[in-house]
Order: C-alpha cells, then sequence, then structure tokens
C-alpha cells in the first residue's frame, strides 16, 4: 500500500481559535501526528479552546509571507501547531484535492477537504479535512497526488477509513 496512515479533523462549531480543526478520527498509526497529542488538560475560557489529554488539534491557515524562499507564490495554505508542519498545495480547486509534505519527515502528505470555505481567515464550521500519509514518498507527493485525483487509491483510502477509530 502506498497511502499507510490516515487523520480526519473537523472543525467544531462554537471553537474560540479561528484556525483550530480537531481529530475526529484516525488510525492512530503516524508517529509525527500522535505526538502532537496534548499532554495536559487545559480549561476552556473566554478567550481559548480548551483541550484533554491525548485530544490531537492543529491550525489550517493561509501561508503567511514570511515562509522561507518563495512557498507563497506554491502553496495558498499550510498546517501549523506552533511551528509549519506542511504547506498544502490545492493545484486543481475544483476537486479539493491537495498535496504536501510533513516537514523534517521524508512523508507525502494527501489532503481531501469537505465543506472548505474561509472568510476573513475563519474556517467553516462545517470544515472536514482528510490526511492520507504516504511513508517515504514524499518526492512522489506530485504523482501520488495525480493518481489519488484519478482515482486510483480509492480502495486503499476506504480501508483506512474504516479502520480508523473515532476519538
Amino acid at each position: 500500500m502506498i497511502i499507510t496512515d490516515y487523520y480526519c479533523f473537523r472543525r467544531k462549531p462554537g471553537m474560540k481559535s479561528k484556525m483550530r480543526i480537531n481529530c475526529t478520527a484516525s488510525t492512530m498509526s503516524y508517529e509525527p501526528f500522535e505526538g502532537m497529542r496534548s499532554s495536559k488538560n487545559m480549561n476552556k475560557s473566554e478567550k481559548r479552546d480548551g483541550c484533554r489529554i491525548g485530544e490531537l488539534f492543529i491550525y489550517l491557515g493561509k501561508v503567511p509571507q514570511v515562509f522561507g524562499g518563495d512557498i507563497h507564490e506554491k502553496a495558498g495554505w499550510a498546517l501549523t501547531k506552533g511551528k509549519n508542519i506542511s504547506s498544502i498545495i490545492i493545484p486543481d480547486p475544483e476537486i479539493n484535492i491537495g498535496h504536501g509534505d510533513m516537514k523534517g519527515t521524508s512523508d507525502a502528505l494527501l489532503f481531501v477537504f469537505s465543506a472548505f470555505q474561509a472568510t476573513d481567515g475563519e474556517l467553516s464550521d462545517n470544515l472536514k479535512l482528510e490526511i492520507f500519509v504516504a511513508r517515504g514518498q514524499a518526492a512522489n507527493q506530485v504523482s501520488i497526488y495525480r493518481c489519488m485525483a484519478s482515482g486510483e487509491y480509492d480502495d486503499e483510502i476506504e480501508k483506512l477509513r474504516k479502520k480508523a477509530l473515532k476519538e
């Protein structure tokens, strides 16, 4: 299998953060994401969203101008959690599929967006972002993206979705 791991993130209604998305299902098998899980409980306040031990959340936002090189010309979105996780390149916005790589690894990330809208930097409440990992395939991410867009990995994707645990 080319695609090895799966993480589904959703934007919860009523979130204080404009860019936070929470993991709602995953294969719990990809160490770079597993290492980002919360190690302590944080109570919700007027200014911030809370979290519980073991919860996984990340931030999805526009690529800032301060990213190194000319990446802002290629990628419109980025995943972050204190630091950059991955830039997201969406070659054809009509199909809501993108690609990138996990910073610090040789792994490709493939992204499938549903209900993807952003107004004034705030994500829509029903946003869903599915992330599929292809370990060791960062150099082949464009080819893998094209195969995914053409439906070549549909069986692998469905198997991973079914294997995922709800969080």
